[in-house]
């Protein structure tokens, strides 16, 4: 039997320094183990300083029990730069958690070890040390009271837009698991000091698990190189940026994480496409749902309204079959269309027509695989026209994001004309258009505000569809080809020539025989 060989987490304590000549000894001297067993070294990375920095630590590197590294930037990276460099030293070398650490001796190194803990441990992605969690230590450390007032304001304003209810956002002393690093995009962030907001913005996009453990205000003789009027403004400008991105309204590459959550979901419990698609399926249809996203799929809801309930998807269903009676995965900008679209009640478009690349080509082929069915089609389109996106282009903006009209997987775009206007065109009957407004709770919540919104955008697009609908709704019903109409012409016709030839009894005259028989007789006299 052989046993487990316990693996021994490695422990990066990176530290940023600049002009930290005649305090970086001191930093590293104070350097204290971690509780737990873990191997430990240090990197310091020298941000082309002007003085002995680079040296000062060269001399160092045989004074301490712990390997060290020491490299310098030939050019100067800023504080978020420089944080880059350490990070991605602590991927590459297969680290399992980095520590950050000042070379100004502004944060005391002596409690590393209850900032790496909760990393170690697995409890958290990120940990954050706070001088704001114990009233008052904080003013008691010597911070300026300009500067304490300062972080509170912007600590409070960010947690009201992030909701993460932390104590403070601008601690430079911080533990990250590495493996949370390498899922978050941190190189496109700023190179300024920002870069701190930045991450934790990108922290919460992904999920990750942050803590908070108290540590010790230091304020002494070191130089600050953060100016403060632009630092705050650069952090409510970014802080702003993410809200927006996380609302659908654009998109930055740098908050591009994936958090595991679907892309798309189901819009319940207020005016939407979904709620408005619901309201018009009868109980008991037999329905063909070709959906966007697994997770924004009404067939779970449809089948406990006892409709039987066929699916299509270009992406492979996670767990069989689902609520499906039947599910196929194909493409249906080029694969043939299952059988049984000519047999359905409903055909469900919902969040579809703009993904394809070529709608008219695929309605003209859903309506020859129709046949004689005529089912009712029920669609939803983004409305290009919608008054947000109209401002952004007349400010010169056009900003593709993750979700909502400007998604980056749309590749058609629609107004209420010109989407008519394919329906039509493309043989099809539009027998119900309106408009939907904008999903207002799923972008702020279930609160005042949104339910505000969302009345107010509804009465605004009862009025002037084309300016205030998000999306555009449509119910149609496909006209039949030339084929379906020649194929009922030949089965009416023979029909009818069937039912002649059963009049005409053998030995017997019809009344036109007879009446011409007459007629001749009559000419005769």
């Amino acid at each position: 039997m052989t046993r487990e060989t316990k693996v021994i987490p490695r422990v990066l304590v990176f530290i940023v320094a600049y002009n930290a000549e005649t305090t970086l000894s001191d930093v590293l001297r104070r350097i204290a183990l971690p509780r737990h067993s873990c191997e430990l070294e240090v990197l310091v990375i020298d941000d082309a300083s002007r003085d002995r920095t680079f040296e000062r630590g060269l001399e160092e590197r045989l004074q301490h029990p712990y390997p060290i590294t020491v490299l310098r930037n030939p050019v100067n990276q800023g504080y978020g730069g420089n944080q880059k460099i350490g990070y991605h030293y602590a991927i590459r070398n297969d680290f399992d958690a980095v520590v950050l650490l000042h070379g100004d001796g502004q944060y005391a190194p002596e409690v590393m070890g209850d900032i790496l803990e909760p990393i170690l441990t697995g409890e958290a992605d990120a940990v954050f040390g706070s001088r704001m969690l114990v009233p008052k230590d904080a003013r008691r450390g010597g911070m300026p009271l300009y500067k304490f007032l300062g972080n509170r304001i912007l600590s409070s304003f960010q947690n009201r837009i992030t909701g993460l209810g932390l104590s403070e956002y601008h601690s430079g002393y911080r533990a990250y698991s590495v493996e949370m690093l390498k899922k978050i995009p941190f190189e496109f962030n700023t190179n300024d000091f920002h870069f701190d907001t930045e991450i934790i913005l990108q922290l919460a996009s992904a999920r990750a698990r942050i803590r908070e453990v108290p540590i010790p205000t230091y304020y002494g003789d070191e130089i600050c190189h953060v100016n403060g009027i632009p630092y705050a403004w650069n952090v409510v400008k970014t802080t702003l940026a993410w809200r927006i991105h996380q609302m659908g309204i654009f998109s930055r590459i740098r908050y591009e994480v994936e958090d595991g959550r679907p892309r798309y979901d189901l819009k319940l419990g207020y005016p939407s496409s979904h709620t408005f698609a619901l309201e018009r399926i009868p109980d008991g249809s037999r329905v063909l749902e070709m959906v966007a996203s697994e997770a924004a799929a009404l067939a779970p809801l449809l089948k406990e309204r006892s409709c039987t309930v066929f699916g299509v998807d270009v992406v492979p269903l996670k767990k069989g079959t689902g609520s499906f009676e039947r599910f196929w995965c194909l493409d249906i900008d080029r694969d043939p269309l299952p059988e049984v679209v000519s047999s359905v009640d409903i055909i469900l478009l919902l969040d579809v027509i703009e993904h394809l690349g070529d709608p008219e080509g695929f309605l003209l082929r859903l309506r020859r695989a129709l046949g004689a069915n005529s089912p009712r089609i029920i669609m939803t389109v983004p409305n290009v026209a919608f008054l947000p996106v109209r401002l952004m282009l007349l400010l010169g903006q056009f900003n593709y994001s993750r979700t909502g009209i400007l998604d980056k997987t749309h590749r058609r775009l629609f107004t209420f004309s010109s989407f008519l206007r394919l329906l039509r065109e493309t043989g099809y009957d539009v027998q119900r258009v309106r408009g939907v407004p904008a999903p207002f709770p799923k972008a702020l919540g279930r609160n005042f505000l949104s339910r505000f919104l969302l009345a107010f955008n509804g009465i605004a697009l009862s009025v002037l569809p084309g300016l205030f609908s998000y999306q555009i709704y449509a119910e149609a019903a496909a006209q039949p080809t030339l084929e379906t109409l020649l194929e009922s012409a030949q089965r009416h016709s023979a029909e009818r020539a069937g039912d002649r030839a059963e009049k005409h009894v053998p030995g017997s005259r019809t009344q036109d025989e007879k009446r011409f028989s007459e007629e001749k007789k009559e000419k005769e006299l």
